[in-house]
């Protein structure tokens, strides 16, 4: 459902594929008969222009007849929903809510879409992507299996979602935020007035006396306006109880408006809503916006992730399936944190009435339903990098209506609002010495510079970091394998989990610290390729290629051996090498090296658990002075916190959105150069890594 593109206040169903737009019964006619359009053929639009909208209601149920449909149970959550048969298992998965990790948004590449048919009716295409003991336990993939019947699937427990460790959570986190802002000034403000009552000597309109009551409370009316639905029930309110009314007033960059007045001036305390809408996980911290006190914060997978792992996989799924679908998806993970995170509060989600969203470009296009195909298409355009004061109730969000909605401006295609929420929050902006700063992710925005100058860029790094694309990789929830050491004598490997539980995959630092330790104990050479003998107990083939065993079937939560192959290896030395060529050209373009970096800031939910002598021995991070690094979290959710609180934070970040030089990689011949020739542990050029090349000679 949507509203009439004329007729604003009318929801209708009827929807323009080409266009993308609805009309009601009344509006419909096709706005471009002679042009050609793919969607013709099945287009509710045309058909009701010719045989009217009877027509086109008696041929929807011909064809809801004509459909022969399967139900699909999936297990352990017993969720159960009816497809038509033909469809996918991730089909059918994504239609009952049901989160399967699908990193290649469906193509049957990336191998972690995993179920096992316990019985039914179904065709699978064979993989190389499933083991011979998964095959036999019934594996199958979800993207490649068809539904000819009734069927039973497991999701298996290394594909189970299960809570993610998320930085920036916890009294630590918030104790850091408590006190950056001094000042607190909302977008939508509250004003309770007790206001003079009319007389014969004292007779001018109900609206005037508002703002004589307003200016008189400190509100600037000078650039005040009103709309008439406010003013038609303003006679009524007034008079309600005695003169004493609450008046909402939206505090836009060029003016104020009236949204709302209420009767009587007891109100509950307002809250403020801080939003992280990452790529991978979303975070939401409810803020009491009289003092600025974290009352709650909470975290949760978003639900886009089922659409692919990376912002091109989400944006060719807006395509192919529509940008409402994505939309609604991140929308129904922000409004059920909304929920757990008010759930223990004695307050109501109406009281939230101040929103700021801090995301890359491509998740706050998705979320607002903005089309965001032409990001990926050359020149690489966003259709809005700069959004007006919105309202919670036209986007969706689960707060008062009226509710103020700010999102963190981005100044490119794949540098977002969340890489300007990191500089409001680390502030190396208003300072001098020369700052390299990274977001590590799947893009990898990375900026460089201080007070007088600011350049930025994005290296795509893949979701290798995230687990995308490695054959045990996982994102860091619990029984991921976080901290990993190698024994240089015996080669055994000792870790940790996420939880202290058994193991189900391995996460992005534990991948970085594995790798480095296999090049350290020479497990593997420089070139990614393994060294050890293959008949070594640590050692097995697996797909026809060499592969570490990381821990052995018996004590592992799946009953087979984690293992860590030579395409897993290549993997993160591609994306290791994206991130390292970004730093090296992003300097080279302001006429820099990184000896004269002063400092590099990491920050991310990555980065907070990242070893920084690791990341550095496998040419991850610049070989400088230690001391150089520091890690500062989820500076995404601080930046939203920070501007959800102050005017002049959100002014800030336009500023430092707008003071940011893109450097733009895909044009530039120096970044395949400097790629290539990171493609090595840790570089083609030692010299460049001289502590490890030290180590590694000794």
């Amino acid at each position: 459902m949507g509203k009439c593109v004329n007729h604003p206040d009318r929801e209708t169903s009827y929807l323009c594929m080409k266009q993308n737009i609805y009309m009601c019964e009344e509006c419909i006619k096709c706005r471009d008969p002679e042009i050609y359009c793919k969607y013709r053929s099945s287009c509710p639009i045309n058909f009701i222009s010719k045989k009217g909208v009877e027509g086109w209601i008696g041929e929807e149920k011909k064809v809801a007849e004509e459909i022969e449909t399967a139900t699909v149970l999936f297990k352990p959550d017993k969720k159960e929903i009816t497809v038509p048969k033909e469809s996918t298992l991730l089909e059918a998965a994504r239609k009952a809510d049901i989160h399967i990790n699908t990193s290649c948004n469906g193509k049957g590449s990336c191998g972690k879409c995993k179920l096992i048919l316990e019985s039914g009716q179904f065709e699978t295409d064979d993989t190389p992507l499933l083991s011979d003991t998964e095959k036999e336990k019934n594996y199958v993939l979800a993207c490649l299996t068809k539904v000819k019947g009734d069927i039973t699937a497991r999701i298996p427990e290394e594909s189970l979602e299960k809570k993610l460790k998320v930085a920036g959570m916890g009294e630590d986190a918030t104790k850091k935020l408590k006190g950056l802002v001094t000042k607190i000034e909302p977008m939508l403000e509250n004003f309770p007035l007790e206001l003079d009552q009319p007389t014969l000597e004292d007779s001018v309109s109900d609206l005037d006396r508002l703002n004589r009551g307003l200016k008189k409370a400190g509100c600037d009316v000078s650039r005040l306006s009103i709309g008439l639905k406010v003013m038609r029930q303003l006679a009524a309110t007034m008079r309600e109880d005695d003169w004493k009314v609450t008046a909402s007033v939206l505090h836009k960059r060029c003016a104020s408006e009236v949204l709302r007045v209420a009767s009587g001036n007891g109100l509950k305390r307002p809250l403020g809503l801080a939003i992280d809408l990452g790529t991978t996980s979303i975070v939401v911290y409810i803020v009491d916006m009289a003092n600025g006190t974290i009352l709650s914060a909470t975290s949760g997978h978003n639900r886009q992730a089922t659409c692919g792992d990376d912002v091109i996989n989400r944006i060719v799924c807006a395509e192919k399936n529509g940008v409402k679908k994505l939309s609604s998806m991140s929308l129904l993970t922000i409004n059920n944190l909304i929920s757990e995170a008010i759930g223990g509060l004695e307050d109501d989600f109406r009281q939230i009435e101040n929103v700021v969203i801090s995301g890359n470009t491509t998740m706050t296009h998705l979320l607002l339903g903005i089309e965001p195909k032409y990001i990926r298409r050359e020149p690489y355009i966003p259709a809005v990098s700069e959004f007006p004061i919105l309202k919670a109730g036209n986007v969706g969000i689960k707060a008062n209506p009226v509710a103020a909605v700010f999102i963190m401006p981005g100044p490119a295609s794949y540098v977002g609002g969340d890489i300007v929420s990191g500089l409001l929050y680390t502030g190396f902006h208003r300072e001098e010495p020369l700052t390299l700063f990274i977001d590590v992710g799947t893009n990898g925005e990375i900026v460089l510079g201080n007070k007088d100058w600011l350049m930025t860029a994005s290296c795509s790094a893949g979701p290798a970091f995230e687990g995308g694309g490695i054959r045990w990789g996982m994102r860091a929830e619990e029984g991921a394998i976080e901290k990993v050491s190698i024994n240089p004598e015996t080669l055994e490997p000792e870790f940790s989990t996420v939880g202290d539980l058994l193991p189900r995959g391995i996460c992005g630092s534990g991948m970085i610290d594995l790798i480095s330790e296999m090049l350290k104990t020479s497990i593997i050479g420089p070139n990614g390729k393994f060294k050890l003998e293959s008949d070594h107990p640590r050692m097995k083939k697996y797909d026809g290629e060499g592969a570490y065993i990381l821990e052995f079937a018996k004590d592992t939560a799946m009953d087979e051996d984690i293992v860590f192959t030579e395409t897993d290896i290549n993997s993160l030395v591609l994306s290791k090498g994206a991130v390292y060529a970004g730093f090296s050209v992003l300097l080279n373009e302001a006429g820099m090296d990184f000896s004269m970096v002063d400092r590099v800031i990491i920050t991310g939910g990555f980065g907070q658990y990242l070893d920084i002598d690791r990341a550095i021995t496998i040419g991850l991070l610049p070989d400088i002075d230690r001391d150089k690094f520091s890690y500062l979290g989820n500076s995404s959710i601080a930046g939203a916190y920070m501007a959800l609180l102050s005017d002049d934070y959100r002014k800030e970040a336009r500023n430092i959105s707008n003071n940011m030089t893109y450097i733009d990689f895909s044009s530039n011949s120096k970044f395949m150069d400097e790629f290539t020739s990171a493609l090595f542990l840790p570089h083609t050029n030692t010299d460049t890594f001289p502590s490890v090349k030290k180590m590694l000679s000794a």
